[in-house]
């Protein structure tokens, strides 16, 4: 039996042409494995058929929507996971996802090696490898963008001596990545951090500065878990798919920003991500509410970690894991209501409701019924403030 090759497969040029490719230069048969994500587009059928006429001696596809949205976008959500305070890691919380089917389907097929199309640049490279070597460490890995210098004009002309089923003639001004979770673009005159995006750039979301009526809605949670909208109950992948519809329709989620790369560059991207910021910003509100005060200030701490490390592609490593058991821990009582208003490109919070909020009412007001005791804040405050006293009395000599 040959050697076989598991190879990621978009259904695009690249990874189209990847497949004779890798069978002439290694002699191994190839696998084709493809992953719905919720990106949209061809349906699966179509994407395999076309990885099969590409020469493949199987083809895989996997609906993996609802595992995507319960198992990857649901504990970023819970982690307000936002990489460098923006970003809600589009592209970096897909990538675990499909490393976890190839090398599922690398042990069934037999296979020896993984391939994927990414570049020498960016992160990706880094989130396949290491996830893979993370599942399955005997593996081998090959990555013909990167290693062997394989261009766009060398796939095109490949495609064209052989007769592929691709159509080559489609070329977009951007490099697109998208999933239910959101919508990464770059390259192309965006590169030029100066050049302000246009509206063709856009796909998730509409123009936030066109007139339109308010939109306003409300998302249950339980336990850190978004279950209904409007009283609609709902699962993980229907609550982002409906947040994507409304809060994109309110030009909601999109983001430009210059991000500090894994390998060490910076690089301008565009995203969009209705759902994904309409979701974390009614969850933190509810966080706010219910969480303990110094639970709630170290669990930020932890956010930002958790969001590196899925950024640098360590979903599958020991730091990750151990912080998703704190996160897990402080979900128990995320449970209540957070009325939103989308407009205007923004998602505001204009309520909250929870039997298990920490807000008390009677010692928050300043009206009658007041259950605060004033009269202890006077020693508190001296107390508060004595270590900083002494300290100050000795440096100014006194």
């Amino acid at each position: 039996m040959s050697e076989r090759v598991v190879l990621a497969y978009s259904g695009g040029l690249d990874t189209s042409v990847a497949i004779g490719w890798i069978a002439e230069e290694t002699g191994a048969e190839v696998v084709a494995v493809a992953v719905d994500l919720g990106q949209g587009g061809e349906d699966l059928d179509t994407i395999r058929k076309r990885a099969l006429d590409c020469g493949a001696v199987e083809a895989v596809v996997a609906d993996a929507r609802d595992e995507f949205a319960d198992q990857y976008c649901l504990p970023a959500l819970q982690a307000n996971a936002l990489y460098m305070e923006r970003y809600p890691l589009v592209s970096a919380l897909s990538r675990p996802v499909i490393v976890k089917h190839l090398a599922e389907a690398a042990k069934y097929h037999g296979a020896t090696t993984v391939a994927h199309g990414c570049t020498g640049k960016g992160n990706d490279q880094v989130r396949f490898e290491v996830g893979i070597g993370a599942l399955a460490p005997d593996l081998k890995v090959i990555a013909p963008v990167r290693d062997y210098a394989w261009t766009r004009e060398k796939a095109i002309a490949w495609a064209e001596d052989r007769h592929l089923p691709i159509d080559v003639s489609k070329k977009s001004p951007y490099s697109v990545d998208q999933n239910v979770w959101g919508r990464a673009v770059e390259t192309g005159f965006l590169e030029d951090i100066w050049n302000a995006p246009i509206e063709d750039v856009y796909s998730y979301t509409q123009n936030p500065a066109e007139p339109r009526d308010a939109d306003e809605l409300v998302i249950t949670f339980d336990k850190g878990v978004p279950v209904a909208i409007d009283g609609e109950t709902v699962t993980v992948l229907q609550a982002i798919q409906e947040l994507n519809r409304r809060a994109g329709a309110q030009g909601v989620g999109r983001l430009d920003i210059v991000e500090d790369r894994l390998v060490g560059i910076k690089s301008r991207e565009i995203y969009e991500a209705p759902g994904a910021i309409a979701l974390i910003t009614a969850h933190q509100e509810l966080e706010n509410v219910t969480l303990e005060r110094d639970l709630a200030r170290f669990k930020r701490q932890v956010e930002q970690r958790w969001g590196e490390l899925v950024y640098d592609g360590l979903w599958f490593s020991p730091l990750k894991y151990a912080l998703d058991s704190f996160i897990e821990n402080t979900q128990q009582h995320v449970t209540g209501e957070i009325r939103l208003v989308l407009h205007g490109g923004r998602a505001v919070v204009t309520g909250r409701r929870s039997d298990e909020s920490l807000y008390d009412f009677n010692l928050a007001t300043y009206d009658e019924g007041d259950t605060f005791d004033q009269t202890l804040a006077k020693g508190f405050v001296q107390l508060w403030g004595l270590p900083s006293k002494i300290a100050a009395k000795r440096d100014l000599g006194r």
